[in-house]
């Protein structure tokens, strides 16, 4: 059984790449999108690791883009999709854009889990961005641009990485 995240998932990247938009046209929107969604769904999937962690996330809602909006300056509006954002898998998948080897530690601590049982996990554009991903995304992966927001909850995320089996949901 999996739980969806797919509506926290989807919440918190578009609050990315409309926060740190993608320089150029149609293309390069839908990189910058699919680097954001990788990094988002790594970031979930280690913030909420078990189906029961999932489903506790999806009945009492993930917290709101409120704060995030005044570190981005991202003009919040009452977007329904808004409440939908979860601050600690935005801040997580900030340190995963911006630090490669983060980024790839994370994923490979992802195996095994729930999230990933019985599934082929691909996150090339996450883990080695080509040169057109790079430009596509280059305010999305910028360290300066994201710090605010990756700096929110680093330590938490290192912490899990280092022990994966901690609980996370207070």
């Amino acid at each position: 059984m999996r739980a969806d995240l797919s509506p926290l998932i989807a919440a918190t990247a578009q609050w990315l790449t409309r926060s740190y938009p993608a320089s150029g046209g149609a293309v390069a929107s839908a990189l910058c999108e699919a680097q954001a969604r990788q990094a988002v769904t790594v970031a979930a999937w280690l913030r909420y690791p078990t189906v029961m962690d999932a489903a506790l996330v999806g009945m009492a809602g993930p917290g709101g883009s409120a704060r995030l909006d005044g570190f981005s300056g991202a003009k919040a509006d009452d977007a329904a999709w808004r409440s939908w954002v979860d601050e600690v898998v935005a801040s997580w998948a900030a340190c995963l854009l911006t630090d490669p080897a983060l980024a790839a530690q994370a994923v490979a601590g992802l195996d095994g889990g729930d999230h990933t049982t019985g599934i082929p996990m691909d996150f090339r554009r996450l883990l080695a961005p080509d040169a057109h991903d790079r430009r596509a995304a280059a305010l999305l992966r910028h360290p300066d641009l994201l710090a605010p927001v990756a700096l929110l909850h680093r330590a938490q995320l290192l912490d899990q990485l280092e022990d994966p089996g901690q609980a996370l949901i207070a």
